[in-house]
């Protein structure tokens, strides 16, 4: 149950950060952090299903 939500609250931070540095407004930061949350939410729960796989 950690990695997709690490995912989720790693890629919020890091959309938010690129947002930031490519001089977009508080719209863009949000925007940035709600993709990258999800492809890093999505990414977190297919390591939890293969690391789950393997030891069951």
């Amino acid at each position: 149950m950690i990695f997709p939500l690490g995912g989720l609250v790693l890629g919020a931070l890091l959309g938010a950060y690129r947002a930031k540095s490519r001089g977009g407004n508080t719209a863009d930061m949000a925007q940035y952090a709600a993709v990258f949350a999800m492809i890093f939410g999505v990414i977190g729960m297919f390591v939890m299903v293969i690391i789950t796989r393997m030891y069951a």
